[in-house]
């Protein structure tokens, strides 16, 4: 299925940030007008810098957590396309409140503004956590456990929301479940840094990453390039693939072992020296599911989604672009 987007005038919330960085580019290159609102919480200018002299692009600083700065940013949309979020589960753990104003209320915000503009589709990021307890491999979509955490608490409620908005408002709604995603722009730095990121930077600098637990759990690790697909073919579906949920990966699990292995393999090649770099174990993270997979069955029939980059090939595609911006 063709996923080209063009012509259209797209909102993409938290897109100084790494996913929503990555859909403004894809979009910016097939010619769209493409608003761009954050608050710099977690998103990065210098994500964006290389499109702020663009004519079709536009920042608005603004907090989803204020309803009258999310009216302003939806005037005039086709799309809206909603990545702000506070992301990690032991953020979330750590302080519950602020998760859930951002990711419940912000997105409460955001839907309302796109019901009363009129906004044809408001396409959001959903996320794995939701299946939390369920044990049950590939993760289905219509199949979900317990929450382990409070991030996938608000996550669950967005779906939710976006289900309640669809049935008593008409506004089209479209969730992409996704699952551990990587690539560039994805922030090495911080307490909460994703894994991949954090792990390639640990390494450039001959420091041992830290595995929580033995390394046996397993992920399904989604290249970027999968995910921006994933959200062109959500602007791009008919009427039909409205109102629904769909898992976004690969649909293969990897162990943080084998995970930690490929990285290694695939930095030696820059420097053999990393090959001598060990790993440390630590204790297991509260709040983390041992294992995920998504089954990508649906997206594929409905969405024509058809992921490209597996994790191996990803991860040469990241770490080519992490060498070069690390040292």
């Amino acid at each position: 299925m063709n996923s080209k987007v063009e012509n259209k005038i797209i909102l993409v919330t938290g897109g100084a940030g790494f996913i929503g960085s990555n859909i403004i580019e894809a979009l910016l290159n097939t010619n769209n007008k493409v608003l761009c609102l954050d608050n710099f919480s977690t998103g990065k200018r210098e994500n964006i810098q290389a499109f702020i002299q663009n004519k079709n692009f536009t920042l608005i600083e603004g907090d989803i957590r204020n309803i009258d700065e999310c009216k302003k940013a939806v005037d005039g949309v086709d799309f809206v396309l909603h990545q702000a979020a506070l992301g990690s589960v032991p953020r979330s753990i750590n302080d519950p409140v602020t998760s859930n104003e951002v990711n419940i209320t912000g997105f409460l915000n955001m839907l309302v503004a796109a019901k009363d503009a009129n906004i044809k589709r408001f396409i959001y990021a959903a996320s794995s956590s939701t299946y939390g307890d369920l044990k049950e491999l590939p993760k289905v979509e219509e199949r979900i456990g317990n929450p382990l955490s409070p991030y996938a608490v608000t996550k669950y409620v967005n779906e939710l929301y976006a289900k309640v908005f669809s049935d008593l408002y008409g506004i089209e709604t479209i969730g992409l479940r996704y699952f551990n995603v990587f690539g560039k722009r994805q922030d090495p730095n911080g307490m909460y840094a994703a894994v991949i990121p954090k792990f390639i930077s640990s390494f450039i600098k001959y420091e041992s990453p830290l595995i929580h637990g033995d390394g046996t759990q397993s992920r399904d690790f989604t290249y970027i390039d999968n995910v921006v697909q994933a959200n062109l073919l959500a602007i791009l579906a008919d009427s039909s693939a409205a109102n629904k949920i769909y898992n976004v990966a690969f649909g293969e699990n990897t162990s943080l072992n084998e995970m930690t292995a490929v990285i290694k393999e695939c930095l030696c090649k820059f420097d053999s020296n990393i090959a001598n770099v060990l790993i440390n174990y630590g204790e297991t993270r509260q709040g983390d599911v041992k294992h995920s997979l998504a089954s990508i069955e649906k997206a594929k029939n409905i969405l024509g989604y058809n992921p490209q980059f597996s994790l191996k090939q990803g991860l040469k595609e990241s770490i080519k672009w992490y060498w070069e911006s690390l040292k």
